[in-house]
């Protein structure tokens, strides 16, 4: 919650931030019995912060091994220039991999399954190993994805790029399969869009897990078009993972 001594936003009103504070610990009481009733054997804790949500929890970040938040799906405009935008700043800058929800569960089908899209690049190579290991942990199946996008103009043989993207992700898997010989892996190219095909890839997934890269600004504008076309596409959590 805002700091009284925000004049910026001229709250200073003690009366006015008491409420708010009152309202704020009843909301977090709130929600910690709702998450003990379901999970009562979880240790929980709760704690109320003055500040604004992104750069505190970009802060908490550090000593976390995931963030999780909930979506609102504001519009790209209202990410950006909004003092309350949450989901671009922190999934663009926090230090731990970042676990956005949407407002509603997807329909699963088949076997429980994550998917993890994977470019060759250092963050993916990252999002890979965060995937085994939830996979592990939640004893599902994974599929790993590499998407090919055709350029406008390129002499490029197709069944060539193809090929070598294959190549790219039986290597970046190898050593993780090996660690994790009863996480039952699955890999494919598709050749269309990253955001269309993942997103449809990913619809009945338990989660589609991606690499960030780079650092973002205060505005998170870093996050990479892929990744933000995912957070708003995607019908499942969507977990972005910084470079290692």
């Amino acid at each position: 919650m805002p700091s009284p001594h925000d004049t910026e936003h001229m709250v200073d009103d003690t009366a006015q931030h008491n409420a708010v504070r009152q309202a704020s610990s009843e909301a977090l009481e709130e929600a910690a019995v709702w998450a003990r009733e379901r999970h009562p054997g979880t240790e929980l804790a709760t704690a109320l912060r003055d500040g604004y949500p992104a750069p505190v929890l970009c802060g908490t970040s550090r000593h976390a091994r995931m963030v999780v938040l909930g979506s609102r799906h504001l519009t790209r405009p209202e990410e950006i220039f909004s003092g309350c935008s949450v989901v671009l700043p922190v999934a663009a800058q926090a230090h731990c991999p970042v676990v956005v929800v949407g407002g509603s569960e997807g329909i699963p089908k088949g076997p429980p399954h994550l998917v993890v899209g994977v470019d060759g690049s250092e963050s993916s190579k990252a999002a890979m190993a965060l995937a085994f290991q939830e996979a592990g942990l939640r004893g599902c199946e994974l599929h790993a994805i590499s998407v090919w996008q055709p350029p406008v103009f390129s002499f490029q043989n197709e069944t060539a790029a193809v090929g070598a993207q294959r190549r790219m992700l039986t290597e970046t898997a190898a050593g993780w399969a090996h660690e994790y010989p009863d996480v039952k892996l699955t890999h494919e190219v598709l050749t269309g869009h990253p955001v269309e095909c993942l997103a449809e890839a990913a619809e009945h997934a338990l989660a589609l897990v991606v690499g960030r890269r780079g650092r973002g600004g205060y505005t998170g504008i870093r996050l990479g078009s892929v990744v933000h076309g995912l957070l708003h596409r995607a019908q499942c959590p969507v977990i972005t993972v910084p470079s290692r």
